[in-house]
């Protein structure tokens, strides 16, 4: 017996969201995308019962992540998003031996991604409550209770794993009912919230002073006390209160990620039997869309959360070449050098006082780079295979569909040949763009302190939602186009 016989009877039976039954209007569509959405906010502010707030292990991270810090949504999409990278290396390697195309086979895959999702809310839930102490016990309350510290924290990771199985299967319900889907819909709210934020928060109110309230207070001569006709003054406009080039970059990232959206090589295609029937067959730039960004951040963010468990365990006693940390950040060592770029100033040596030397800031900067570059570039090989967006699958749809490239012959193999003239490489290069945009914009800030990733990822996903609204709202105006959406 194989794998797949041995597991067959467990991930069969994996609890799932059933599929609807026939077309779903798209009004009824939007009320359940909404529902979801009202209830990751409400969740997002129910904290956790029996714990206090820690270090927030995350860090910079949690934007991408989504989730709230302290809630029973603490993880976030981590563990789906880390359970889909250990799938799609499977899945790279030829290790699963499943074939996407079987209706069996489609089964078993969604039900070891949800097996696999259990064991990463246990690997990545446990160590927080129990080894790192990122989720301190409330001590009144253990008291209260009577079972003791241990028995509080096996409370606290109950809530944790009930938060995460909920925001799995959240997810399901928008990718089945509603519109778009439940990971990209949690990134999109976390980052918006986050950019309002930094635009109208108060001072005083929160960690961010919004972009609004300091410029009221830079023209009413309320700002800091310091001259803006000095080196320092240019600087604070530039980079602190005044945040010019943070509004500058997340206005760019905004322009950039359309534009790019919109850049494509339009494939044209007719149909075999109907004359006059004509389309075309898009490549975007950004083939593979942004979200293979997640994957490599959330590897980025596992490591760092490696690192930051093993100091919390060996302390002063951990080797100074696998890391140096101060107030749980990597200040030396190899986290140091694999920790990413957030903000500017943790590579502006010239005009903060760094511990690090300006040639070890560089090395950094240049592990960063190269490691978004290259594995925004293969992670997005990985989605494209994976989602069947590949030469061979895209031939297959084409002729499913009925229709043909005018001036070569009607057979799949001759119309995967062209598509592998521009898909390979586009999926590369557009990977390899994206993971650069995201590097710089982190360097120079964004509002409200979201990373450079996690805006590229709301901007790419609200731009696609948009595209689906509008072929929905097609679909419900001229039904005998659904069959076209394959609706």
């Amino acid at each position: 017996m194989g794998w797949k016989e041995t597991a067959e009877p467990v991930l069969t039976r994996m609890p799932a969201v059933q599929r609807p039954e026939g077309h779903i209007p798209f009004k009824r569509k939007l009320m359940w995308t909404g529902g979801v959405l009202l209830l990751y906010f409400f969740l997002t502010n129910v904290y956790l019962y029996g714990a206090n707030q820690g270090a927030d292990i995350f860090g910079n991270f949690r934007s991408i992540l989504g989730g709230g810090r302290g809630t029973v949504l603490h993880l976030g999409i981590g563990p789906i998003v880390t359970a889909s990278i250990v799938l799609q290396l499977l899945g790279g390697a030829d290790l699963l031996g499943l074939d996407t195309d079987d209706p069996r086979d489609q089964v078993l895959y969604q039900g070891l991604q949800k097996l696999l999702v259990v064991v990463m809310v246990c690997l990545e839930g446990l160590p927080m409550v129990f080894i790192g102490g990122f989720l301190p016990v409330n001590d009144q309350v253990a008291a209260s209770l009577g079972i003791g510290d241990f028995g509080v924290q096996w409370l606290i990771f109950a809530q944790i794993f009930i938060g995460a199985i909920l925001i799995l299967f959240m997810d399901e319900i928008v990718s089945k009912w509603g519109v778009g889907s439940g990971i990209g819909l949690f990134i999109v709210a976390n980052v918006s919230q986050s950019l309002v934020g930094g635009l109208i928060s108060p001072k005083g109110l929160g960690t961010y002073t919004g972009l609004i309230p300091q410029w009221i207070d830079i023209i009413t001569g309320n700002a800091e006390n310091i001259s803006l006709l000095t080196a320092g003054g240019i600087q604070y406009l530039l980079f602190g209160g005044g945040q010019i080039i943070a509004l500058t970059t997340t206005i760019l990232i905004f322009i950039v990620v359309v534009y790019a959206e919109s850049v494509r090589v339009e494939i044209p295609l007719s149909h075999a039997r109907v004359k006059g029937a004509r389309g075309r067959f898009p490549v975007k730039l950004i083939y593979a869309s942004v979200l293979p960004m997640i994957l490599v951040r959330a590897l980025q963010a596992n490591i760092q959360f490696l690192g930051r468990i093993l100091n919390s365990q060996l302390g002063d006693s951990m080797p100074t070449w696998l890391g140096v940390y101060n107030q749980g950040y990597p200040t030396g060592g190899i986290f140091y050098y694999l920790a990413p770029i957030q903000s500017p100033n943790q590579w502006m040596w010239w005009a903060n006082s760094l511990p690090q030397a300006w040639w070890q800031v560089l090395v950094r900067v240049g592990l960063d780079l190269g490691f978004m570059v290259v594995g925004g570039a293969i992670f997005a090989v990985f989605w494209v295979e994976t989602a069947d967006m590949g030469p061979e699958s895209t031939a297959k749809q084409i002729q499913n569909s009925g229709m043909q490239i005018p001036g070569f012959r009607q057979n799949t193999g001759v119309i995967e040949k062209v598509m592998e003239r521009y898909i390979p490489q586009v999926t590369v290069l557009g990977g390899a763009l994206v993971g650069l945009l995201a590097v710089l914009a982190n360097m120079l800030g964004t509002i409200g302190g979201t990373s450079g990733t996690s805006l590229l990822l709301a901007v790419s996903i609200t731009y696609k939602l948009y595209e689906e609204i509008a072929e929905e709202q097609l679909m419900e105006m001229h039904p005998m186009m659904r069959e076209m959406f394959g609706g």
